[in-house]
């Protein structure tokens, strides 16, 4: 058995869902980041819905989530195992070298969709995306940027198509990951880094506490109740989204992989995750088994794609 916290055990429900008796939704990066507040929000969702109860959630931290990659996939099998994932994880087995790629995996559902934020300390002396961006042209190497994932992944690629767009050449930004966004936090609060690009999700609520000062969203829209311009509106010709999902062991037989996908379809239609993508200002963008093992090959050859292109 995997070693992991407590579990979590918020909600009782009924018995009308799908049940999967000791099912366990790993977190491949640290608690705070995007793929655990996915995880824990499906998790209690999916309790108070009645669909199923005691999910334990636990962490596995590493490599960008390639460790916890290689664990799901030695899991060969096993119908009580999903992990948490996204673009992040599809960047970091490529710029990693992972012997184990997300084509080893059982695809379930792709959740959600969202922008990433451009973020400084609320003491940080730029006001403005403008003041920002024209200070890192002045000195690009000297101005560290924070993100919440390994190269390849979406908190990489959207300052360095961001820095490409403001006529700054990819290879000379100081690009700092972090092994999710709960570790970016600490830096960008402590000045550590010039400014950080992570979630929308994530920073919510330190943002709308003013802990955090927004300056652009990567997005093509604006995100209801933040006050900040996207790139594009900002002058930089930049329209980038994240998106997170859910996969499992191979090996699966068809009943149990479709007793995992029942449950996300189940936790997808509920009013309990309605409510939370709201919240959280996560875009719908569910697919499911086979349209989202396509999507995800497609996600690897992009990530190539533009690696190559920045010369990364």
């Amino acid at each position: 058995m995997l070693a992991g916290p407590p579990l979590l055990t918020t909600g009782s429900g009924s018995e009308t869902g799908t049940q999967i008796p000791g099912l366990r939704l790993m977190v491949p990066n640290t608690p705070g980041g995007g793929y655990d507040i996915t995880a824990r929000t499906a998790a209690k969702n999916a309790e108070d819905a009645g669909l199923t109860h005691n999910i334990e959630v636990f962490n596995l931290p590493g490599a960008g989530g390639t460790v916890g990659l290689t664990r799901l996939v030695s899991e060969h099998g096993n119908g009580k195992l999903a992990m948490s994932m996204g673009l992040g994880v599809v960047g970091a087995a490529r710029s990693n070298h992972s012997p184990k790629t997300l084509s080893d995996t059982t695809p379930i559902a792709r959740l959600t969709e969202e922008p990433d934020v451009v973020v400084v300390a609320k003491d940080s002396p730029y006001e403005t995306i403008g003041q920002l961006v024209d200070a890192w042209k002045r000195t690009p190497g000297k101005l560290p940027v924070g993100g919440g994932s390994s190269p390849g992944g979406p908190d990489h690629l959207a300052p360095m198509l961001m820095a490409e767009a403001a006529g700054i050449a990819p290879k000379q930004v100081n690009y700092v990951p972090f092994d999710g966004g709960g570790e970016l936090l600490a830096s960008i609060l402590g000045n550590k880094v010039a400014f950080g690009v992570s979630g929308v999700g994530e920073y919510l609520d330190q943002i709308k506490a003013g802990e955090l000062r927004l300056l652009a969203v990567t997005g093509p829209e604006r995100v209801d109740g933040l006050d900040a311009p996207t790139l594009r509106e900002a002058g930089y010709d930049v329209d980038f989204t994240n998106w997170r999902g859910v996969v499992a062991p191979p090996g699966l037989s068809d009943a149990e992989r479709s007793k995992l996908t029942r449950l996300f379809e189940e936790l997808h239609d509920s009013d309990e995750w309605r409510e939370s993508m709201k919240q959280n200002g996560w875009d719908d963008a569910f697919l499911t088994g086979d349209e989202f093992g396509a999507f995800l090959e497609a996600q690897d050859a992009r990530v190539v794609k533009v690696l190559k292109e920045l010369g990364l």
